[in-house]
């Protein structure tokens, strides 16, 4: 489920006030105010609209008045706005729903009922507006082109009238006209119930409407960095100090400790699994300006969508987010606030140069800066008498002679060892080799990792196997990883000699189609091996599992991807390795939809029938190919035969090995290449191991499926 605030009423994108105001700074908002996302309430007529984060700009809704009230990825929203066009701002009242048009920056309201009728009066109609914000039943805009460098304009009001019919029709509002109001220039407005606020571009907070009396703001002259109203309140974040103050009626503000959505609306009959895909959602409004200090430009990259370069219409635009506050206690900043990235804070575990020293060191009394100099000059004098003694050592291993097996003498290379100077009575099990790791491959500590996956607790588990279970975990600068943490089991039959010959094998093993090897741990007697998150889950959870289904251009580049990941372990790997599990659930896809596998095992010293071993692999492997051609699984018991290659062979061998294709995957206008890949298959699942054909001759057949496949 998705995780965001919970508010009284309505919202539009982050409520509710405070929580929100302190974290979103620019685009804090509640009831009233503007923002991507934003809920219309009032009983049957309630509904949702966002805009989406295509890059398009374009209207989503979802709403009681549908014949379906919960949503799911693979079903259409429940409300065809279809012909609104985009949109770049909306704000929602009782009933209704306002926004910017994206072309036009003009006005235009909608009720759950019809998009047809504009509910902005005639007046309004043809006028820009930069700033749109809806209260109970009226409406305030600031006027001024949406894309432009104006940051501030007059306000214009309309009333939104329930007629007797319960059909809602709008004019110029009366009520909210103040002839002192409409000669200022206002940057942002937010509306509540009965009132409007706006803050001032020369400064301060001014509020107009019946009941605008009630929140008892008097005397405020100060700018704002954000502004959020509720049914009867206001608060607003100080731009100076970044102080929050609110004011009214305190029973509509409030910050809520659970933000796990449960409803969306107060006093709803909406079903409970009602989930709006806010993943579909903008993080953001689009705007032209620049973002200004603090803020830095959103990065559509990181959502992992493929060719989603931009979640706005037009190239010259973006959306701003806040940046992340400083640094606390125990933690250095990595990477400073920039226009194009946030910034980065890291554990104090991690500091390495002196850029952080002073941070992570240095930051009490001068006590701590005397001991500090003090560790530092005998850290000094150690390493020195160390250099010293080893310079020593080396003089005297390259001058004094050595004897051989034959008793010539000769003079030994001083840096590394050879076989003949090895003592052969050395037992190798007695002491571990040391771990000859890459320098990208790094060591953990355990604390570090415990906070990274919050106690190892099981709501961040990905999987369990053999080894032991896998975690998510969110290091201290951000990145995300998997963290696979050895059970008991495992512990007690590997020893740490076996642990770290493999540990040495995992950390030199580097391919764009294997999950990487990123770090380790071996704190506390534990087993702790951090991989790279593939954050798009298993081949398994897509074909099978109802996640997102994948096209056959993609399957055809995931399945030669695999091949060559296989490849790498089979042949270029020294010693090779043979994985002993491929499955299509331990073929992962990462951020770019590539193929990834993992969960190999290591071939230990003493196996002879190697070459037996990889022909299994083949085998397995051709299972997952049938898994991708046919959208069925391994085995099924549901189907005759259950299992895939008793039922898949024979059609193949028969010539019909269309009738293996999935046909839940739109039929290419060129089935050539799944035909083709069909006889791959036939060719390693066959019984005789050596008919099987070498990975590398799958691996390059796939290659050229792959690159067939780009014009199906």
């Amino acid at each position: 489920m998705t995780t965001i605030p919970k508010t009284l009423f309505g919202f539009s994108q982050f409520p509710p006030l405070l929580l929100l105001l302190l974290t979103f700074a620019r685009f804090a908002s509640g009831f009233g105010s503007m923002g991507p996302i934003s809920a219309a309430f009032g009983g049957d007529d309630s509904f949702f609209c966002a805009i989406d984060a295509s890059g398009k700009q374009a209207l989503i809704c979802w709403g009681k008045n549908a014949t379906r009230s919960s949503f799911s990825s693979s079903q259409n929203p429940s409300l065809d706005y279809s012909d609104i066009p985009p949109m770049v701002a909306l704000s929602g009242g009782d009933g209704f729903m306002c926004g910017i048009l994206a072309n036009t920056s003009q006005a235009f309201c909608w009720n759950s009922n019809s998009s047809s009728t504009d509910l902005v009066p005639r007046i309004f109609k043809t006028t820009a507006y930069l700033h749109i914000a809806a209260g109970e039943n009226h409406v305030c805009a600031i006027r001024g082109p949406y894309y432009s460098d104006n940051d501030s304009g007059t306000v214009d009001c309309w009333d939104i009238v329930r007629n007797s019919n319960k059909s809602l029709s709008s004019k110029q509002s009366t009520v909210f006209y103040d002839r002192n109001v409409s000669t200022l220039a206002f940057k942002k407005v937010v509306s509540g119930d009965g009132f409007s606020c706006g803050g001032v571009r020369e400064g301060g907070l001014v509020c107009w409407g019946p009941n605008s009396a009630s929140l008892e703001l008097s005397g405020v002259s100060d700018n704002f960095k954000a502004l959020a109203s509720g049914i009867g309140s206001l608060c607003g974040v100080f731009e100076v100090s970044g102080e929050v103050k609110c004011w009214g009626n305190a029973d509509s503000f409030f910050v809520e400790d659970d933000l796990v959505l449960d409803c969306w609306f107060a006093n709803s009959s909406f079903e409970p699994n009602y989930n709006p895909p806010l993943q579909l959602c903008s993080p953001g409004l689009c705007t032209s300006r620049s973002c200004g200090e603090g803020m830095f430009s959103f990065n559509a990259s990181i959502l992992n969508e493929p060719d989603l370069t931009s979640l706005c219409v037009r190239k010259d635009l973006k959306i701003c987010s806040p940046c992340g506050s400083n640094c606390t206690q125990g933690f250095f900043p990595s990477s400073s606030c920039t226009e194009n990235a946030s910034r980065v804070c890291t554990a104090c575990s991690l500091c390495q140069n002196s850029s952080c020293w002073d941070v992570c060191h240095l930051q009490s009394s001068p006590e701590k800066q005397r001991k500090h100099d003090h560790r530092f000059y005998k850290l000094v004098l150690i390493i020195g008498s160390s250099a010293f003694g080893f310079i020593l050592i080396v003089i005297g291993c390259c001058v004094l002679p050595t004897k051989n097996k034959g008793k010539k003498k000769q003079f030994v290379f001083c840096i590394g060892t050879t076989e003949l100077e090895k003592d052969t009575n050395t037992d190798p099990h007695l002491a571990a080799p040391p771990v000859l790791c890459p320098a990208i491959v790094e060591v953990f500590r355990l604390s570090e990792l415990k906070d990274a996956t919050n106690g190892f607790k099981e709501f961040n588990e990905l999987g369990r196997g053999s080894y032991g279970f896998v975690y998510k975990a969110v290091l201290a600068d951000g990145r995300q990883v998997a963290v696979k943490r050895a059970n008991a089991a495992t512990i007690i039959q590997i020893n740490s000699w076996e642990f770290e010959m493999k540990l040495e094998i995992l950390c030199n093993i580097r391919h764009s189609n294997i999950v990487n090897l990123l770090g380790y741990c071996t704190e506390m007697g534990e087993r702790l091996l951090v991989y790279e998150f593939m954050p798009h889950g298993t081949l398994h959870d897509h074909l099978h599992e109802g996640l997102s289904s994948l096209n056959w251009s993609l399957q055809l580049k995931i399945a030669m991807q695999a091949g060559k990941g296989l490849e790498y372990l089979h042949n270029k790997v020294v010693p090779p390795i043979v994985h002993r599990d491929v499955k299509s659930s331990n073929i992962l896809l990462d951020s770019d939809w590539g193929a990834r596998i993992a969960d190999f095992c290591l071939l230990a010293p003493n196996e002879k029938d190697l070459n037996q071993d990889m022909k299994d692999d083949i085998y397995n492997f051709g299972i997952v190919l049938l898994e991708i051609l046919s959208g069925r699984k391994a085995y099924d018991r549901d189907c005759t035969p259950p299992s895939i290659v008793d039922w898949a062979v024979p059609h193949i061998r028969k010539g019909k090995a269309a009738a293996l294709i999935d046909r839940f995957v739109a039929l290419p206008r060129n089935v050539e290449p799944l035909l083709e890949l069909a006889d791959i298959v036939e060719l390693t699942v066959r019984e005789n191991p050596s008919e099987r054909p070498d990975m590398s001759v799958v691996a390059a057949s796939l290659e050229q499926l792959a690159k067939d496949g780009l014009i199906l």
